[in-house]
Parts: structure tokens; C-alpha cells; sequence
């Protein structure tokens, strides 16, 4: 696959992770238990780092939240988790970074909004407050606005003098040109409290697909800091994965983004680990990154016979992901594999043949024979009641041959 061109950016150092200029786009997430409950939060951190998160942001909005930081951070780095782990700052982050020292030296970055760290004077005292804070103890902050919590000051100061405009603008783009302009001052005001320009990220999340896309790409063009994207309350399940895919993609598309979330609201009592799931899917999919061996499988359709071909695709993904951590060592270059698991003659031997590693299973009216196909020939025949087990020996025995 062709390389997708990325936009320019200053590099940002984030604990031991690296992201824009370039670098891998990084995948991050964020808790949603109460920090102060550090046995859960820990186990929540844990289970996202494992899922794939390389960043992982935690709210902090009380004593109790900034006192329970280092316990956490500390106890995720005895156990080996070496990910950075982000605070969330919203209306006190300049008072508990202030009354917290060692919550704002153990947390790896800072992210606050510009729209909520106090109104007139107050704001820029406020932001100039966290901004030193976080020279003091070098750490990078993604200043994030969001169009849900707009400086209500600059929005209406802009409509203002819109309205007196002879041709003015929408008041959508009117807030767009708000989101940017926060975004830009609040970057050019930590520069000026002594924060570099390689410490800076920023977002513009908003909720709404094309909104989001245009207010990120308008920024992109006027500036070079690193970005993070996101599609801010994008909703649940599946609504929710084809908003921020979607959203996500098209920039991506354009090399516009150095960092990425997928925000869901989780299921009942479901794992958080799912928006994980989903960026990494995504980027894998775009040929941005690569995790582990994809499987293309066929939908099934009244050619297909029975759901066979439905349980050797799951058998087969699961046996992917139960040997990655032995793959990953044994197989470098693994990830990049392509594997194909058709159920009929239709697409199924050419897609094996255009797969490393492929089996077109017999469809209703074929013979009941599955033939598997290495590097673009078929390699053998196989048929009976164990075509499960022995396409997964000869699975093992090709990584074997092409990757040892």
C-alpha cells in the first residue's frame, strides 16, 4: 500500500511516546472511573494499555483526584506500565496543579480547555498559571477546545462584529472561525508564558461529523502544531464508531492528525477497551500502522454453505490474537501479514491468492473441497471434518518458513 502523505508538524515528547513529525499516529484513551477509586482507575489503565492505548488520560478535578495521581502513576510503574498518563483539567486545573506538586510532576502531560479556566482577567491569570506549571516541570499540554464549552467571550465578540459585517457569515462559521481562533491564541499565549512550540498540541473537537472535519482542516493550514483528532460525544456502539471512523478517516486521509481517540459512550457494565479496538482497526485498515495479521473474510450470501466459513474466520482471528505476544517475538514483521477466509468460489480463490496466506471454502453447489493458497499458488486441498486444524498447521508452518 502506498505511503499516505502527513501533514508537517513539530515533535512532541510525551513521557516515552513520540508523536508528530512524522512518528507512528498515536492511539489514546481515557478512563471513566472516579480517580480518587485508585484500585479501579489502575485497573481500568491497565486494561486500555493492554488493549493497545499508548496514552492514557485521567480526570483530575478535585483534591481527592490530585492526591490519588501519584498512587496511581507509582503503582502502574512498578507493575511495568510505562504508557504517559495524562491529566484532565477543567475550571481548577491552576489551583490543584498549584496545591499538588507531585500530581503535576508524575503526570506526563496536561490537557485543559481554554473555554473553561475563567472569564475575563481571571482567564488568562488562570491559563498563564497552569502554562508555568507545566514549564517548571517540562511537561507538553494539548490545549483542546471544545464547541461545547466555547470562551463565550471571543464567540460573542466575533458575532458581534459579523452582524455589523455587510455580507456577514453564517453563525456556523462564525463559530468555526471561534474554535481556531481559541485554538491559535491560546497556543501563541503559552508560548509567550514560556511553553515551546514542540510542547504544544492541539484539538478541536466538535460532535457533529462535517463540522469537525472542516474546523480541523482549516486549522491544519494555519499552523503547525501537532494534533490531536477526536468527534467529541459521538454516541454509543455502533452510531458511534461509524461517527469517529468516518470523521477520523478523512483526515487521516489528508495526513491531518498526529494523535487519535475514538470517544464511545461504553455499554453497561461493557469494557472501555472497545474505542481501543476501533483505532486501531482503523488505522490498520488505512495502512497506517499495522498491530497484527488481518483476515479478510467473505459476508456470506445464499451461495455459501451453512456458517462454517463464519466460525473458521472467528476461530482464526482468535488464534491470531492468542498468539501475537509469541508471534510478535518469534515473527517480526508479522503484523503486515494478509490472510483470507472465503466461503464459496465466487471471490474466494482470488482473494486467497491475493492474500500471503488464503482458503476458499466450498460453497453449496461445489465440490466439498477447500483449496489453500501461499504467496499467490495453491499450495494443497484440504477436506474432511479437521479442515480447521490442519489450515492452522499449515498457517504456523508458512509464518515459520517466511518470517524465521
Amino acid at each position: 500500500m502506498e505511503t499516505l502523505p502527513r501533514r508537517k508538524t513539530s515533535v512532541v515528547t510525551v513521557g516515552r511516546v513520540l508523536m508528530g513529525g512524522g512518528h507512528p499516529i498515536v492511539i489514546q484513551s481515557m478512563t471513566d472511573t472516579p480517580t480518587a477509586d485508585t484500585s479501579r482507575t489502575v485497573q481500568q489503565i491497565i486494561a486500555l494499555i493492554e488493549a493497545g492505548s499508548e496514552m492514557v488520560r485521567i480526570t483530575v478535578n478535585d483534591d481527592h483526584a490530585a492526591r490519588s495521581v501519584p498512587i496511581i502513576v507509582k503503582e502502574l510503574r512498578a507493575l511495568g506500565y510505562t504508557a504517559p498518563i495524562i491529566g484532565d483539567f477543567h475550571f481548577n486545573g491552576h489551583t490543584l496543579l498549584t496545591k499538588h506538586p507531585e500530581c503535576a510532576q508524575l503526570l506526563d502531560k496536561y490537557r485543559i480547555n481554554p473555554g473553561n479556566v475563567g472569564r475575563g482577567p481571571r482567564h488568562d491569570e488562570n491559563f498563564a498559571q497552569i502554562i508555568k506549571i507545566a514549564v517548571a516541570h517540562h511537561k507538553p499540554v494539548r490545549i483542546g477546545v471544545n464547541w461545547g464549552s466555547l470562551d463565550r467571550e471571543l464567540l460573542t465578540a466575533l458575532m458581534d462584529e459579523n452582524a455589523k459585517l455587510e455580507n456577514p457569515q453564517s453563525a456556523r462559521a462564525v463559530t468555526y472561525k471561534a474554535m481556531i481562533q481559541s485554538a491559535l491564541y491560546s497556543a501563541e499565549f503559552a508560548e509567550k508564558c514560556g511553553l515551546k512550540k514542540n510542547q504544544i498540541v492541539l484539538s478541536v473537537k466538535m460532535s457533529v461529523l462535517q463540522d469537525m472535519v472542516t474546523v480541523y482542516s482549516q486549522l491544519a493550514q494555519q499552523c503547525d502544531y501537532a494534533l490531536h483528532l477526536g468527534l467529541t460525544e459521538a454516541g454509543s456502539d455502533v452510531q458511534g464508531i461509524v461517527s469517529s471512523t468516518a470523521a477520523l478517516a478523512i483526515l487521516l486521509q489528508q495526513g491531518i492528525g498526529d494523535t487519535i481517540r475514538v470517544s464511545l459512550t461504553p455499554q453497561p457494565n461493557a469494557s472501555r477497551t472497545k474505542e481501543v479496538e476501533v483505532c486501531r482497526y482503523l488505522l490498520q485498515s488505512m495502512g497506517l500502522r499495522y498491530f497484527a495479521p488481518s483476515v479478510t473474510s467473505c459476508p456470506g450470501c445464499g451461495r455459501t454453505t451453512n456458517n462454517y466459513f463464519q466460525y473458521l474466520a472467528r476461530d482464526i482471528n482468535a488464534h491470531i490474537q492468542d498468539s501475537m505476544p509469541i508471534w510478535k517475538k518469534q515473527y517480526p514483521g508479522v503484523e503486515r501479514l494478509k490472510i483470507a477466509v472465503m466461503g464459496c468460489v465466487v471471490n474466494g480463490p482470488g482473494e486467497s491468492r491475493y492474500a500471503d496466506i488464503g482458503i476458499s471454502l466450498p460453497g453449496i453447489s461445489e465440490e466439498p473441497t477447500a483449496p489453500v493458497y501461499t504467496d499467490g499458488k495453491q499450495l494443497t486441498t484440504l477436506k474432511g471434518d479437521h479442515i480447521k486444524e490442519e489450515f492452522i498447521r499449515i498457517l504456523e508452518h508458512y509464518l515459520h518458513q517466511k518470517f524465521s
